[in-house]
């Protein structure tokens, strides 16, 4: 009798990695399928395990784990309602105050509370819980790009600093700490996480040293890259922007294969040694292609075989999609997935959707969700304000995954397995249509956020306290401020904040312009840590500007808005523009311009915890 034919490792390899995809897909239909069901466990589980904590005994639940009484005795919260239990955790207290296992770090939220980043605590498990989730994008995303596991990806990932909360604790962005932990670096070999970028290049801590040997290793290896990103489409372009102003020392190291003396981290000059060699005829290429009078498509142009971009451009990153389409000669912007500090939360099934129509399908193994209506105020800006404290009437009016309707807008309430209840996360999301029984949910906004460059998020109340801080500036000159407004520049890269200043000009003495810039400095030192750490130490940020304009600007301002449609008795100033031709209207009349004149302060770590 013959003998079977053998088959190809390739092959066989091939045929693991489709019963791979397919259980991930399987998983996917079969927690959608049953959303209500999962969402009842996961919430029985969570409450089980933690029945003992001092939080839920202090409320009454009572060892309690159904949903109505969950509802009925634990309150709706925001980060401040929690702030004492976070501060007792953070100075060392290890009793059971939210959760029974132990908290292994904080993830430091790009919200902010008192102008400091918030802390989220975690426990060690939920990186199994945020690794799934990584598990299920590529098989996703093969169903509509075939192919994928026969390149690699080039993606500028990156860790931020950390510091140390006065009990120990590592308090750290989420990604910082993904990328730290043995899930990442330990990862074993899957075509899908094969990426140009070898992890000593994403731990560098010294930011240039990482973007440097990161766009190194990615044109080393140009042909082989498929798909490219980064988390957000500011930090993909602030990557490109790099390669521009870079462009000949890299194809100098290329020609050569000798690593730029810069770069002195000896693991990352080691990882790189491994990919870089001497390489004529692509340094030629590259010189050619970067020398060219435009760059438009230059992403198609040096990988040639790039069938996506994958970064987030929902939401404020939204406005850079033009930029990404220009470089990119118009390649699909794929969002993948939608995440936070406090919570990992769902994949976008349809990838290669426009960006306006991504929506996210919610894993309802990820937390108990909840989901709470907004009913919207029509203003100028597009932000949403939400009350902070709910009426017992609005507590009940949350619903939970399944009972969500079409069309309408909710703000997110998760209850996660590492502490939180009831917790508002402060994203509003509208219905965009269903996966099964399980909602899809398009991003709608951060509430109350105005401006935003990369992950700051500044709000109307810091603005205001912040150019009230800068105006006493202006006082020993009889000069005052009649009006303001602002707007997120991202003209250039990297984006920067825009005041319009209409002064008032009581004495005779003229403002000097240093005096300006010293209203400029005092608005950054008077904003949040994400913002000036965007300024000082991941350089996302250019420096604020104040634009002072005509006398008489924001009569014509509320003239065009009248015109437009809005009511003159309810009219106000809006803090933030983001319509184009309200901007131009402001632009036209700019008299003079002044920038901060230095970056604010900034130190890693919470003002509280002093040197730590």
């Amino acid at each position: 009798m013959p003998e079977a034919p053998e088959l190809a490792v390739s092959e066989v390899s091939d045929q693991i990695l489709e019963e791979k995809n397919k259980n991930k897909l399987q998983f996917i239909e079969d927690v959608t399928s049953n959303a209500d069901d999962v969402q009842r466990r996961v919430l029985e589980e969570i409450l089980s395990r933690n029945a003992d904590v001092e939080y839920l005994k202090r409320h009454g639940l009572q060892g309690r784990t159904d949903r109505d009484t969950f509802k009925h005795v634990m309150p709706v919260v925001t980060y401040e309602d929690i702030q004492p239990e976070i501060n007792r955790i953070a100075n060392g207290d290890k009793s059971h105050i939210l959760c029974s296992s132990p908290i292994s770090e904080f993830l430091t939220s790009s919200g902010t509370s008192g102008g400091e980043r918030k802390l989220m605590p975690t426990i060690e498990e939920e990186l199994d819980r945020r690794s799934l989730l990584y598990s299920l994008l590529m098989p996703v995303m093969s169903q509509f790009v075939p192919g994928l596991d026969k390149g690699k990806g080039m993606y500028f990932l990156f860790i931020k600093s950390e510091s140390k909360t006065p009990g120990g604790l590592p308090a750290r962005p989420v990604l910082t700490s993904y990328y730290k932990s043995s899930h990442f670096k330990n990862r074993p070999y899957d075509p899908y996480t094969n990426y140009t970028s070898p992890n000593q290049t994403i731990l560098c801590p010294d930011s240039y040293q990482s973007m440097y040997s990161q766009m190194l290793c990615g044109l080393c290896q140009h042909k082989e890259v498929l798909r490219v990103g980064a988390v957000f489409a500011s930090g993909f372009i602030r990557a490109i922007k790099f390669l521009e102003k870079h462009w000949p020392e890299l194809a100098h190291d290329i020609r050569t294969g000798t690593l730029n003396s810069e770069i002195t981290d000896l693991s990352v000059r080691e990882a790189v040694e491994e990919v870089l060699k001497p390489d004529q005829k692509l340094a030629d290429f590259i010189e050619i292609e970067c020398r060219k009078t435009s760059w438009q498509g230059i992403i198609t142009r040096l990988w040639p075989n790039t069938k996506y971009v994958d970064v987030i451009v929902t939401g404020t990153m939204s406005q850079y999609i033009p930029t990404l389409d220009y470089y990119s000669n118009g390649l699909p912007l794929v969002c993948t997935m939608y995440a936070s500090s406090e919570c990992y939360f769902g994949v976008n099934l349809r990838p290669l959707c426009k960006p306006s129509e991504v929506s996210y399908t919610l894993i309802p193994t990820m937390a108990y969700f909840e989901f709470l209506p907004v009913h919207r105020n029509s203003g100028v800006t597009s932000s949403i304000s939400l009350p902070k404290a709910l009426t017992e009437k609005e507590q009940q009016e949350l619903v939970d995954l399944v009972d969500v309707k079409l069309g309408q807008e909710y703000e997110l309430v998760v209850t996660t397995y590492a502490g939180l209840y009831r917790y508002r996360v402060g994203d509003v999301l509208r219905v965009a249509g269903f996966k099964n029984n399980a909602p899809q949910f398009s991003f709608i906004c951060r509430k109350n956020v105005v401006l935003s460059i990369d992950s700051d998020k500044t709000d109307e109340v810091e603005l205001q306290n912040a150019v009230k801080n800068a105006v006493t500036h202006l006082v020993p000159f009889d000069a005052s401020l009649s009006e303001y407004t602002s707007y997120a520049d991202t003209s250039s890269i990297p984006g920067h904040y825009v005041l319009f200043w209409e002064l008032c000009l009581n004495g005779n003495t003229p403002v000097p312009p240093s005096v300006l810039e010293d209203c400029c400095l005092t608005i950054e030192e008077s904003l949040n840590s994400v913002y000036r750490q965007g300024r000082v130490s991941d350089k996302s940020i250019g420096p604020l500007e104040i634009k002072v304009v005509e006398s008489g600007t924001f009569d014509k301002l509320m003239d065009y808005a009248i015109s437009l449609g809005a009511s003159i008795n309810q009219y106000k100033t809006p803090r933030c523009v983001k319509y184009a031709p309200i901007i131009e209207l402001l632009n036209s009349r700019v008299v003079k311009s002044y920038f901060s004149p230095k970056c604010p302060k900034w130190i890693p770590g919470h003002k509280q915890w002093g040197s730590n």
